[in-house]
């Protein structure tokens, strides 16, 4: 998609990528968490009290998916063309109507898929916890991308025929926006996330849009033009990974009690790594087995880029050694940040489900996002280079 005319004539598209395929950790994946958790304490067990979940959330994420795609275009606007003094009318309100519209669709498909998913996990005797956040990740990045790409272009296309289209599209949207919170402020399930889940959700969206304008400003060089095709690989593993051990880790404390109490899972203040990762708790063994995931899960992606021959970069050694080492930091950096977080929000009286994933996925954008920029300079420094990079 890189290649495309809106990407290359309205790069700040960049800096909207990982900000929305970040709206699956904000929303998709906190409501699967949540749901999750209503579903193993048994809060989904009738029909009334699965439908009162069902339309408060939806209404909900709707709400947030609206506002967070307004706030992304409007920090892609700032991000790209405040520091080189550019500005474009027609591609700011291009961005916002492309980003407002994808999160909405976005959100719209992977919240009925979730619903789905969770159910359908409870009748068969799975832990949803296991299943819905890595099916909401990857599934949200792929529908993401390609709702993006696909709005993006289309409305490129129209710019200069039809102007009128763009703020028309901005417009819809944000007009459905009082239909949503009317219904989301009716229900008990959800009347307290409207009001008090906006802070990790909106600093979440500024943390991946420094990670867009990182990858935009790595992009737009065509010596690293070849990052593009693997920053939502090894942000899309990062997160998955981490939002699995948050949702287990949540869902393992709201067994015991509910947030702020429960003496025997006090919080800590800032655990060792070797409780995190070596002890003989439950959480601790669920790290060591995400962890070890990411090799394996790494070299099946690196695999099909280079039997598609997607992207600009020769799979050298050296460029998988660095790109491996760049993963598994990721997913160690984001794993012992997991364990404090949710203990952390725990003892301040806050829902790990509804606070800790959008903070965590964002992270994961923003470390991956770097980590992978660092790798490909320094390669770059060393002499491991493509003559075919950008052809």
């Amino acid at each position: 998609l890189q290649h495309w005319d809106v990407f290359k004539y309205v790069t700040e598209v960049f800096i909207l990528v990982p900000a929305l395929l970040g709206l699956k950790g904000n929303l998709e994946m906190t409501l699967a968490s949540r749901l999750s958790t209503a579903a193993n304490i048994g809060q989904m067990d009738t029909p009334k009290e699965l439908w009162k979940m069902i339309t408060g959330n939806m209404a909900l994420i709707q709400v947030q998916a609206t506002v967070v795609g307004f706030l992304a275009s409007i920090a892609a606007v700032v991000f790209g063309w405040i520091p080189d003094g550019h500005f474009s009318m027609a591609h700011a309100v291009l961005l916002c109507a492309s980003s407002v519209a994808t999160a909405f669709i976005a959100s719209l498909v992977l919240g009925m898929i979730m619903i789905g998913v969770i159910i359908g996990s409870r009748k068969m005797g799975i832990n949803p916890d296991n299943v819905a956040t890595p099916i909401a990740a990857s599934l949200g990045d792929l529908i993401t991308l390609a709702l993006l790409s696909g709005i993006s272009w289309g409305l490129y296309k129209e710019l200069e025929s039809k102007a009128y289209v763009n703020p028309l599209v901005c417009a819809f949207f944000i007009s459905l926006l009082p239909i949503w919170v009317i219904i989301a402020k009716r229900n008990s399930a959800t009347r307290e996330v409207l009001y008090s889940g906006w802070e990790p959700v909106i600093i979440a969206m500024a943390i991946s849009s420094v990670g867009g304008l990182i990858l935009d400003r790595t992009v737009s060089d065509p010596n690293f033009a070849g990052m593009a095709v693997f920053t939502p690989v090894i942000n899309g593993v990062g997160g998955n990974l981490v939002a699995v051990q948050a949702s287990r880790i949540s869902t393992y404390l709201h067994m015991s009690g509910v947030p702020g109490d429960s003496p025997g899972t006090a919080p800590r203040k800032c655990p060792s790594p070797c409780s995190t990762f070596f002890s003989s708790d439950v959480n601790s063994r669920s790290a060591r087995v995400l962890f070890l995931l990411v090799v394996p899960g790494h070299l099946v992606f690196l695999y099909t880029i280079h039997s598609m021959q997607g992207g600009h970069t020769t799979l050298t050694l050296i460029f998988i050694v660095f790109y491996m080492t760049a993963a598994l930091l990721q997913v160690l950096i984001l794993l012992y940040i997991a364990d404090w977080m949710v203990h952390w929000m725990w003892g301040r009286h806050l829902d790990p489900d509804n606070f800790s994933i959008p903070y965590l996925t964002a992270l994961g954008d923003l470390i991956g996002t770097g980590l992978l920029a660092l790798s490909f300079h320094v390669l770059w420094l060393i002499g491991d280079r493509d003559s075919d990079v950008g052809d």
